[in-house]
């Protein structure tokens, strides 16, 4: 089993409740950790038997930068949504950041997994 990280994805979005997140992009970041079985392609060293995570990572910025979002719990699930639409993917977790959304704190964030 091969373990894909993509680590601080950085993208800006609307993100909140409040007038000013909903006026205002924000910076989000994004870590994802995903599980595919990788025998084909450490054997046969062809990107058509890997989990090409270069198109996973386009998706989901593309969809984060297109749209709003009220709350991170759904933004967090829209982006496991996309990954695990790869059948290859085992596992999933993704975990996004809010960073400076609290007062005194670096940043908050949500973690959701998927499995198959």
């Amino acid at each position: 089993m091969a373990r894909i990280r993509v680590k601080d994805l950085c993208l800006r979005t609307y993100i909140g409740i409040k007038e000013e997140e909903i006026l205002n992009k924000q910076d989000v970041l994004i870590n994802l950790t995903i599980l595919y079985p990788a025998q084909q392609a450490v054997q046969g060293n062809d990107i058509d038997q890997a989990l090409n995570y270069r198109t996973i990572t386009k998706a989901i910025i593309r969809h984060v930068e297109e749209n709003r979002f009220a709350l991170l719990e759904r933004m967090t699930q829209e982006i496991l949504d996309i990954v695990m639409a790869h059948p290859q993917v085992r596992y999933a977790e993704v975990e996004v950041d809010k960073p400076h959304a609290l007062r005194f704190a670096e940043s908050v964030s949500i973690t959701l997994t998927g499995h198959r």
